[in-house]
């Protein structure tokens, strides 16, 4: 018997071939390819989520500490609840300690205690308040009972957070404090034993805060001022970087230098970041306060003088970023003014860049600079050296080319308006370049007053020479005695 014939459809091609159409799949294949389309996005996504994740991670560990040391926290507080003998001593309100967990756990140590103190003293405070206003409320008789409660809570929740002095400060103890009263308040109007009440919601609440503040500081502690510290100091590099990059980047000194480069495009727009951290500074400096000594800052450390160091950072950062708009204006200046000024803008770029990385290294060993001195009195030359290079360059480079029938006839003003122009751009990134230099001695002056409060030490000879021998190789300038600056640097 012959083999069954299935029925074919072809197509003709316009080459003069024929193609086999193909039939179409079914409803439920087109389902399946969907869905398994759905499944892999799916997966996908939550493959590109852990591989975020791992980054995060491996670039700053320091998070990931503080993801397992709330979970630590949450973990301790909750034998509270599993386990009967604690939960026999507080009750219900173990929640409150769990609350509390939530609440309070910061990723530094300083607004960690900052809302912990904070949270104590409110509860303590509304508590006892709420007691003695019910007791007065009882003493009233019950027809002006609920009037006295209604009434004390409409004042104080009006009025505890409008005190400017106490939101500045206290803000979220004041709202605890709220809170809390009209917690105690209301629930002593149903409730019989509130001093129970209130004993155990206290109780819980210090529970949670005490379990915060072990976990906290006893497992790698992140210090709110050491975070300022590294701030102030990386700023402080960072500007340094970008002064040298701006120079090296107008003059193009250096044949191998490449703008595109990532590194180097980093470097030139590092003193961004000391535009931008100023609300940073400020939060880290009043939680800094909160904190015990640690490490190398005692009791009474004068957080207050890094915003001032970070403030006289800013002002040079602001001359940074007027000199490099001058630098990316579309102004072309004439290679021969750059050649005859551009020794002397580079030297004074590397002399700014070297006060300021020797300042950062003073902030970093908290010991007072040999060097400081002799490298600002180093600057002050390269100022004027700049300064005095471009008063005497020369009215041959200046002036426009004159035929020698010429000779006694004056310039027009057309004529000098041309090398104005072309003198313009080299003028003022000089008078910038001086700017600088000047507001670099403010930064130095706050330098100094931070190493006179926080006592800076200093080191002995052989630290000294072999702390040089390491800036060879590690290109970190050695440190020992800081004397007061010398001021005074007139810009053009």
């Amino acid at each position: 018997m012959a083999k069954e014939q299935r029925l074919e459809w072809r197509v003709n091609m316009p080459n003069g071939t024929s193609e086999k159409l193909e039939t179409e799949h079914g409803f439920f294949y087109r389902v399946w390819m969907r869905l398994q389309g759905l499944f892999e996005r799916f997966f996908l996504k939550i493959w590109r989520f852990l591989e975020k994740a791992w980054s995060i991670g491996a670039s700053e560990p320091k998070k990931v500490a503080h993801c397992l040391k709330v979970g630590l926290a949450l973990s301790l507080v909750s034998l509270f609840y599993y386990m009967r003998p604690l939960y026999d001593g507080v009750g219900g309100n173990a929640m409150w300690a769990v609350m509390t967990v939530v609440v309070v756990f910061e990723y530094t140590v300083g607004a960690m205690l900052c809302k912990c103190v904070n949270r104590v003293i409110g509860t303590f405070l509304a508590a006892s308040l709420g007691i003695g206003v019910h007791w007065v409320a009882t003493q009233s008789g019950q027809q002006f009972e609920p009037i006295i409660l209604g009434v004390s809570v409409f004042l104080l929740a009006t009025f505890s957070r409008f005190i400017p002095s106490i939101k500045a400060t206290f803000d979220y103890g004041a709202m605890i404090f709220i809170l809390t009263f009209s917690l105690v308040s209301m629930s002593g109007y149903r409730v019989d034993e509130l001093l129970v009440l209130a004993q155990t919601r206290v109780s819980t609440i210090g529970i949670g805060t005490s379990i915060c503040i072990f976990t906290s500081m006893l497992l790698c502690p992140v210090w709110a001022g050491n975070e300022l510290h590294l701030l102030i100091i990386r700023n402080t590099e960072k500007l340094a970087d970008s002064i040298d990059g701006c120079v090296a980047e107008y003059f193009n000194n250096n044949e191998d230098i490449n703008v595109n480069d990532t590194d180097l495009g980093k470097k030139l727009q590092g003193y961004k970041c000391a535009l931008n951290s100023k609300a940073a500074e400020e939060s880290m400096a009043n939680l800094a306060r909160w904190e015990p000594p640690h490490g190398q800052f005692d009791f009474r450390h004068p957080w207050k003088q890094y915003l001032k160091i970070g403030a006289a950072i800013r002002n040079s950062a602001f001359c940074v970023e007027s000199l490099r708009s001058c630098i990316n204006s579309e102004i072309q200046v004439p290679e021969f003014l750059k050649k005859n000024l551009s020794d002397a803008c580079t030297r004074l770029s590397s002399q700014c860049s070297q006060v300021l990385k020797e300042l950062s290294m003073m902030m970093k060993t908290m010991t007072k600079s040999s060097k400081i001195d002799l490298s600002v009195g180093e600057m002050n030359i390269a100022v004027q050296e700049l300064q005095n290079g471009l008063k005497s360059l020369p009215n041959s480079l200046l002036l426009p080319p004159m035929h020698e029938n010429d000779s006694n006839r004056q310039p027009t003003t057309k004529q000098f308006a041309v090398p104005l122009i072309d003198i313009l751009p080299v003028a003022t990134a000089v008078s910038l370049l001086t700017e600088i230099a000047g507001r670099i001695e403010g930064i130095v002056e706050e330098v100094n007053i931070l190493a006179v409060l926080a006592e800076f030490k200093f080191k002995a000879a052989s630290d000294e020479k072999s702390q040089q021998n390491q800036s060879n190789t590690d290109k970190i300038d050695d440190d020992g005695t800081m004397k007061t600056p010398s001021k005074g640097l007139s810009s053009t």
